[in-house]
């Protein structure tokens, strides 16, 4: 068993806020756009389990590449489906991280081009910074649909 795994799986603290945000939203929350040049609220869900997608292949390819997209966009449209994909896609970070060594972990690395090639470890680190950031959009979108957020979320995120 590597660090990730006995620390990090099943993502506790950062993918769970994700369901959190779930909890609280209906379908058609997820059609709620912001003024301006926005996507929708479900269509930043998707997007995050695109981002999952990518970060997932990259610990399967060590290429990190930013090219995969929704086979079913209408995912965008609802939370029982945006909560099925997020835990085959959490299921399956796991089983692909469960397989490293711990020195692997530290010693393989994922060529995400221009140069930068971090190792397993720090991709996993930048994957849950795209967590925060998604999360930090998500909360946007909250407070303009006046949504209430769980006591995790506020201390988490705020």
């Amino acid at each position: 068993m590597n660090s990730l795994i006995e620390t990090e799986f099943p993502l506790h603290e950062a993918q769970r806020l994700r369901y959190d945000l779930l909890r609280v939203l209906t379908d058609g929350d997820l059609a709620y756009k912001l003024p301006g040049d926005n996507p929708t609220l479900g269509e930043l869900c998707r997007e995050m389990g695109e981002v999952e997608h990518d970060y997932i292949q990259s610990f399967k390819t060590f290429k990190h590449e930013w090219s995969y997209r929704a086979p079913e966009p209408e995912v965008a449209g609802s939370v029982a489906r945006l909560e099925a994909w997020y835990r085959a896609l959490d299921d399956e970070f796991e089983a692909v991280v469960r397989g490293f060594s711990e020195e692997e972990l530290h010693q393989r690395q994922i060529d995400r081009g221009h140069g930068f090639t971090p190792s397993l470890f720090v991709q996993f680190q930048i994957y849950r910074e795209a967590l925060l950031i998604f999360f930090a959009k998500a909360s946007v979108y909250l407070k303009a649909l006046q949504r209430e957020v769980s006591d995790e979320w506020r201390i988490g995120i705020g």
